[in-house]
């Protein structure tokens, strides 16, 4: 049987070479490559082409979820397993619709990690015990408006919900009561949430997700 290849990436050194020596045990697991930040990610998963990527949400620079959208959009034969110690719904949401095939949390013991990556290596999605059951509710559940895209703010669903209309951001603020400068701000944290690079992307995730104005 041939071995999965891994990149690690995190960027706590210790913790990194701690995984390193831990996986090191399990034959059928090799790690290739390690890489401390989104941008070197990206160099080293384009150098190594790895079967998986371990990746941290809160690395410097790029955060772990856009280099999770790059990695699938460019790289679709590398599945990305999220490693991290974020489990609140914006973080688990945003890497899930990056394109990540899984989640598991840092505290998670060895054997479901190992098993994890073993897992999105044949193609599965598995998720840590800890988000499963809110993964499971939001997709078996889903509830109007409220539910529809979860990882944004109430007021960061008003200004996308009115974007999707084709209002301008004078128009948008002026409804809401909110400065221009406002508006754009809630705007920037909507395109990071939903690792969209501009409006256009955002408008139509909007509408693919039913967010649109009463």
């Amino acid at each position: 049987m041939s071995r999965v290849s891994l990149l690690l990436v995190d960027d706590h050194a210790l913790f990194t070479e701690g995984l390193r020596e831990l996986l090191s045990f399990h034959r059928d697991l090799e790690v290739v490559g390690t890489a401390a930040s989104a941008e070197e990610a990206l160099s080293e998963v384009r150098r190594l082409t790895p079967d998986v990527v371990l990746m941290d949400l809160h690395l410097p620079g790029l955060d772990g979820a856009t280099a999770t959208r790059r990695i699938t959009g460019q790289h679709p034969a590398t599945a990305v397993l999220v490693l991290t110690m974020l489990e609140d719904d914006a973080s688990v949401f945003a890497v899930l619709r990056a394109g990540a095939r899984g989640y598991v949390l840092k505290g998670a013991h060895q054997a479901e990690l190992v098993e994890a990556i073993r897992a999105v290596a044949r193609g599965e999605a598995v998720f840590g015990a800890q988000v499963a059951d809110r993964v499971l509710a939001h997709f078996s559940h889903p509830q109007p408006h409220r539910a529809v895209l979860p990882e944004l703010t109430d007021r960061e669903r008003q200004v996308l919900r009115l974007l999707s209309t084709g209002r301008p951001t004078q128009d948008i603020a002026s409804q809401l009561g909110l400065s221009p400068k406002t508006v754009r701000n809630h705007l920037s944290n909507v395109f990071t949430k939903l690792c969209v690079a501009d409006r256009a992307q955002a408008v139509l995730l909007a509408r693919d997700a039913g967010l649109t104005e009463d």
